[in-house]
């Protein structure tokens, strides 16, 4: 049977600059069974999901559900949900977290001052190594549950890190797709092995190219420059690189990368289409996903 998962990888669909976009992540343990639609289909209230949803929207604050890996029969609701809040735009990255009994109040949140950066306060530091989420969502998407609950199952079970399953990091087609804190640098296609070797990098404060899909701090033309910085200077440390983009041009980009030591680069990147027609998510017509292209990269 094919999945949308074999048909990227057969089309070699790049992997750069398909992050899903936040400046800061929202992460709600919630036990039990997911629906596609998580936040309004789990055992979390759908009212208080919808409102989670709709009071961040804008703001740069993704909000997504987590739980640690293994069997989740439908079971009674989680009686103190552990909350994780990450800011993840590099060099001004923070985790801080905390429990609630009712998710209800995190509505009380200043979603626009923690999708700036500010986390006013709330819950403590993370203290430890990185946080693996791994999306693991099969309501969703069939290539999530066949693909990354085995790996985050197996990440677990090593004790490489914090490992938690979550319910949706965008691109499907990339599976298994993971999500490091705390600089929010995404990758996809994962083995134990790699998944494994991209922690241990993150655990010294580095990335790792080959995998990556890019940090969810960036939008994706900076994310695309970001990468070809990297695989051209082959500079792994995530906070070495600050970006800025701005249009030029209707689907165009000019985007300054500035490294830590002085050096910077402009990097145009251009979005187009990826042919051939491929779904995007199992059981979807095939179709065209945007993706960014680069083209020069201009040391200044």
């Amino acid at each position: 049977m094919s999945t949308c998962a074999t048909v990227s990888r057969e089309l070699s669909e790049p992997l750069a600059a398909t992050a899903a976009t936040a400046t800061t992540w929202l992460l709600v343990e919630q036990t039990g069974p997911w629906g596609a639609k998580a936040l309004a289909e789990s055992h979390l209230d759908a009212a208080v999901g919808r409102a989670l949803e709709a009071a961040t929207d804008g703001t740069g604050v993704r909000v997504a559900l987590i739980r640690r890996p293994g069997r989740h029969a439908d079971c009674l609701p989680t009686a103190r949900h552990e909350v994780l809040v990450a800011h993840t735009v590099p060099g001004r990255g923070w985790v801080r977290r905390s429990a609630v009994t009712d998710p209800a109040e995190l509505l009380a949140l200043d979603f626009a001052a923690l999708g700036a950066g500010d986390h006013g306060g709330f819950g403590a530091p993370h203290i430890g190594g990185p946080i693996a989420l791994v999306c693991t969502n099969g309501r969703r998407d069939r290539c999530c549950a066949l693909l990354g609950r085995p790996l985050a199952a197996e990440l677990a079970v090593a004790g490489h890190s914090e490992v938690w399953e979550v319910t949706h990091l965008g691109g499907h087609r990339f599976s298994p797709t993971m999500l490091v804190l705390p600089y929010g640098y995404a990758y996809g296609r994962l083995t134990p092995e790699s998944a494994k070797e991209v922690l241990s990098a993150a655990a010294v404060g580095h990335m790792v190219p080959e995998w990556s899909r890019g940090c969810s701090g960036w939008e994706r033309p900076g994310q695309a420059a970001d990468h070809a910085v990297r695989v051209a200077t082959g500079e792994t440390r995530v906070d070495a690189l600050t970006v800025a983009q701005r249009p030029d041009g209707p689907g165009r980009w000019l985007v300054g990368v500035r490294h830590e030591d002085g050096r910077s680069w402009e990097v145009e990147v251009v979005e187009g289409l990826s042919e051939p027609a491929r779904p995007e998510s199992c059981g979807k017509a095939a179709g065209t996903p945007s993706r960014m292209d680069v083209g020069a990269v201009r040391q200044r």
